[in-house]
């Protein structure tokens, strides 16, 4: 029997089979589809997990502060900027090496705000005290804010994911700095300044900051690594609320680190 006469009908097949083809979507298509699917699932579990900027205000019935913390820019600024940062801390990190030059260049140096940094090292950074302690040990030398920047820059060379020894990185962040190593190794030794570190972790706790870095200004708390433009805004707005007489302060003298 001729091949296209076959009563099973398996003559037939192939032009079924192309009619099969012509009439639905390519597989491509249904590759396509399905990845637009993934990509737009994934999307949405970021943005339902993505972490939400937090605004409070601070009581304004609590008294000064306790602890001093480290002040950087003109004392009679009219706005303060208060941060509560960990020094292990990733966020605290992205804040101090991508923003906070222009928050300096732009906002400390003209004399619009000053800083006050305020240690609030977190139980889970084994390492962080660690940093704390180095940056106040180079303070007694006058060189804070040099080794809070060096720390920050150096974040990944001395943290618990990289080592187990961190004094080993910080004390040659100090040495690149020029301290006193005798002064500044004795002072590690001691521990001098953790009562200090701690007064700055009480204080964070009583003003209710329960993650870093955090910042209040003049009163206003707000959580998050924040970008420039984000950071000038709660500026502004705290700016907007002084009176005309306190609003204008001379430049910080000399320059920032």
């Amino acid at each position: 029997m001729a091949a296209g006469k076959r009563p099973d009908g398996r003559g037939r097949r192939p032009a079924v089979v192309k009619d099969v083809r012509r009439g639905g979507p390519p597989r491509g298509f249904w590759l396509a589809l399905g990845l637009v699917a993934v990509l737009g699932i994934g999307a949405l579990a970021y943005t339902a997990s993505r972490p939400k900027t937090q605004v409070s205000r601070v009581d304004p019935s609590l008294p000064a502060l306790k602890a001093e913390g480290y002040v950087l820019g003109n004392p009679t600024a009219p706005v303060e900027v208060v941060e509560y940062a960990d020094f292990e801390c990733p966020g605290c990190g992205q804040y101090a090496t991508i923003t906070e030059p222009d928050v300096r260049t732009k906002l400390v140096n003209t004399g619009k705000i000053r800083v006050r940094y305020m240690d609030y090292p977190l139980p889970m950074h084994k390492n962080t005290w660690d940093a704390s302690l180095a940056a106040a040990c180079a303070n007694d030398q006058g060189k804070f804010w040099e080794m809070h920047d060096a720390i920050f820059a150096a974040q990944d060379r001395w943290n618990g994911e990289a080592t187990g020894r961190p004094r080993k990185v910080l004390g040659e962040l100090a040495k690149g700095l020029g301290l006193d190593m005798t002064k500044y190794d004795a002072c590690m030794e001691s521990e001098t300044h953790r009562a200090k570190i701690e007064s700055h972790r009480a204080e964070a706790e009583r003003r209710q900051v329960n993650s870093t870095p955090t910042f209040s200004f003049n009163g206003t708390q707000v959580a998050g690594a924040l970008p420039y433009d984000a950071f000038k805004k709660y500026v502004d707005e705290a700016a907007a609320k002084v009176p005309a007489s306190a609003s204008v302060a001379a430049p910080a003298t000399g320059t920032t680190p």
